[in-house]
């Protein structure tokens, strides 16, 4: 019964923080295999089932609002389900050890790529990526983002946008899409996350942990979603930089 309280407190905070800001995603499997003490590959299964629902009602959403390009999305989410099912064979192959501490430097990485990432004061204004002759308007360069960060997100249980999202930004995508595309490619990365690291969990309660996940998780990133307008973005993510960055440090210090 903890357990399943935590989960669901888990999932309806960091849905809630998705919905709102798009990130947060990368605290479940750390939740799960830090704190409950679950397998790793039991926390992967939960975790990916979790991105999976935000992914795609968050994706939905962003389509509603004309923020998702469809097709550069299927491109970039091609190579990411290509590095998605290598991250899981690499994941399968290495230590849980050494894959939890991969898991935490991820995190502790998100952490400082949150908090020094500056706000561009344009209200997700940029460029449109249909018009980009640059490095996005190149299928192979895009196809082999998605295999690298979708291998890495695989591997290390992190959540897609806070991979993708910059990395678009960074090559000049309008911010807006960049967020649709990313929760968009989630899907593409937790499908076969989710599907092979279920193949490989240990049972038990896997499939009470998963219901409570996905109602938990779903009712999180809708009420975030509704009423992201209410909250001042900036101070959040900073709020959760910070604290990403301490848990992680935590952990890694105990592993070390």
């Amino acid at each position: 019964m903890f357990e399943i309280m935590v989960i669901a407190l888990a999932n309806l905070v960091v849905g809630g923080l998705i919905g709102i800001c798009g990130i947060a995603g990368f605290l479940l499997p750390m939740t799960y295999a830090g704190y409950l003490g679950l397998p790793v590959t039991d926390s992967l299964t939960l975790s990916f089932l979790a991105f999976l629902v935000s992914g795609v009602i968050g994706s939905y959403n962003y389509y509603k609002k004309g923020n998702l390009d469809i097709g550069f999305s299927i491109r970039i989410g091609i190579g990411s389900f290509t590095g998605a099912l290598l991250g899981v064979k690499l994941n399968l192959l290495i230590p849980q050890e050494t894959v939890k501490l991969i898991l935490y430097i991820v995190v502790l990485l998100s952490g400082f790529s949150i908090l020094l990432k500056k706000e561009n004061g344009n209200n997700g204004e940029g460029r449109d990526i249909k018009r980009d002759t640059g490095v996005l308007g190149n299928c192979l360069i895009v196809i082999l983002i998605g295999v690298i960060t979708g291998t890495v997100c695989s591997l290390s249980g992190a959540g897609g946008p806070i991979l993708v999202m910059p990395l678009l930004v960074s090559f000049g995508m309008n911010i807006r899409t960049a967020v649709g595309v990313s929760l968009f490619d989630s899907v593409f990365i937790a499908l076969p996350a989710f599907a092979g690291y279920l193949s490989k969990g240990s049972g038990g309660n896997i499939w009470i942990f998963a219901a409570v996940c996905v109602i938990a998780h779903g009712a999180g990133v809708i009420l975030g979603s509704t009423n992201a307008h209410k909250i001042k973005q900036r101070p959040l993510k900073m709020g959760v930089a910070v604290f990403s960055i301490g848990i992680a440090v935590y952990m890694i210090a105990g592993i070390l």
